[in-house]
């Protein structure tokens, strides 16, 4: 059994469980408990809090240069699946900043967490001073992804589009002279320079330079299986033939997250998965969004194909961000480093996030992540069979329309009202918040209302009162 240094006597083991700091801890849980009891349901705001609140949003404007998309301030307190915000609103919080909340709001065990971080040392961890929790971080990442891949390495960084630049870093280096990527259309990456190369956004690189050579391979459609499984090796073939030994990787979202909550099966992975083995393509899995949220810890375990994935980048759930490699796209001294790792309250809480979700049956086909998706798509298809009016067939570019409304995976779910059109949804979710719940928009056209909830603590009928807010926002929106 490995020695670990948080069980010898040092003066911060004696620190930790020493009398008053556990008994401070106990104090601030139990007032955090009667505070947050209190917050049950979603609530207006307190008029009295308009003017203060308002205020904040105006100063927020003028530093940041632009109005926020959402007037949303946090208070500082919440209770799972609802937050209260700094105007004394209380509202369910659907979407958790895009999936970095997954035990919502003021959970105490988090919060006990936190506070045994927060006497650790410095507020931040570096490559060159780090303490034992960073090493135990990146031991439990390992141990996680390795179950079912040949991960062997970790290296932690504090965004996931810094984890996202290591993977492809790896990747040139391992393959070198490759000089180009391959990815999916419409997928997104991060917003660094490089990020905003391989991703499939225009809005997202305007005035940018593109710094390396990508080529795009159209996802799966799932009212199109075949033909668009057929049309995706077509296409990997074409560049493989057109540009022989010139890629590096192929960096593959298994779930698209930005570009529409995209799902596709096994099937459709396995051909394209197989040609980068023949011409040694490195696969790196993007996994900031979906890791924790599919139904197993990574999504390539969902899908079963661990044993292709040479890289993966996790984020957001883990509070720390990290580009995960195989023995062999070990990178040579030099290539990855940063100033920070993350904070000391961010490892502690990230490490205990893990085990929550690895120990508390939120996994598999019975698992409570499958629950909180089957709940979803029968509350969104009893709204869609109540207000037929309110879910016209999508149209898709290239002509062709779909009647799939509802969609996604586990925990990432979306819901496609008013034809996708995006100003009717921007509106919807306008109203939503307005009315009490808050969710975000995905896809380009048709564009998506998403659901990102907190599946470590929301329950299924929960849904009852995210779903009865909704009904009464699309109704608003749809008759104005």
């Amino acid at each position: 059994m490995t020695t670990q240094i948080s069980d010898v006597i040092t003066t911060t083991k004696t620190l930790a469980e020493s009398g008053p700091v556990a008994e401070a801890f106990h104090s601030i849980i139990r007032e955090l408990t009667q505070a947050r009891s209190t917050i049950t349901a979603a609530r207006p705001p307190i008029a009295e809090l308009a003017e203060p609140y308002q205020d904040y949003l105006r100063r927020q404007t003028v530093t940041k240069g632009k109005e926020p998309l959402y007037s949303y301030v946090g208070s500082g307190i919440g209770n799972g699946p609802l937050v209260q915000l700094a105007d004394g609103s209380v509202k369910w919080d659907m979407i958790n900043g895009i999936g970095v909340h997954m035990f919502g709001h003021s959970d105490p065990d988090l919060v006990t967490t936190a506070l045994r971080g927060a006497l650790v040392d410095t507020v931040m961890q570096g490559n060159l001073q780090f303490n034992p929790s960073a090493i135990e971080a990146a031991e439990r990442l390992v141990a996680e992804a390795s179950r079912s891949s040949r991960m062997k390495h970790c290296f932690l960084i504090n965004s996931g589009a810094l984890a996202n630049e290591s993977a492809v870093k790896i990747c040139f280096q391992k393959n070198a002279p490759a000089d180009r990527v391959i990815t999916f259309r419409h997928s997104f990456a991060g917003r660094t320079i490089a990020m905003v190369s391989i991703g499939d956004s225009a809005a997202g690189r305007v005035g940018i330079p593109i710094t390396m050579p990508v080529d795009y391979v159209p996802f799966y459609d799932p009212d199109q299986p075949e033909t668009s499984a057929k049309a995706a090796v077509a296409r990997l073939d074409e560049l493989l033939e057109r540009y022989p030994g010139r890629h590096a990787c192929f960096a593959m979202e298994l779930v698209q997250g930005e570009g529409g909550f995209n799902v596709a099966p096994r099937e459709f992975f396995m051909p394209l998965l197989e040609r980068c083995r023949e011409h040694g393509i490195g696969i790196w899995a993007d996994e900031i969004q979906t890791f924790g949220r599919t139904g197993e810890m990574f999504c390539y375990e969902t899908l079963e194909i661990g044993e292709y994935i040479d890289v993966v980048t996790v984020g957001k759930l883990s509070q720390v961000c990290a580009c995960l490699y195989t023995a062999e796209y070990n990178p040579q001294p030099g290539l990855l480093s940063a100033t920070f790792v993350g904070s000391t309250v961010a490892l502690y809480v990230g490490q205990r996030m893990i085990e929550r979700l690895r120990d508390g049956g939120y996994f598999g086909p019975d698992g409570r992540i499958a629950g909180l998706q089957k709940a979803f798509r029968e509350h969104a298809g009893a709204l869609i069979e109540r207000h037929p009016q309110w879910f016209p067939p999508l149209e898709y570019p290239g002509g062709h329309t779909s009647t799939r409304f509802v969609d996604g995976i586990g925990g990432m779910m979306r819901l496609t009202p008013f034809g996708g059109k995006r100003d009717k949804i921007m509106q919807a979710l306008h109203t939503m918040f307005d009315e009490g719940v808050i969710a975000f928009y995905c896809g380009r056209g048709p564009f998506h209302i998403r659901l990102l909830p907190p599946i470590g603590v929301m329950e299924p009928q929960q849904f009852d009162d995210v779903f009865t807010i909704m009904e009464t926002a699309l109704a608003k929106t749809a008759s104005s």
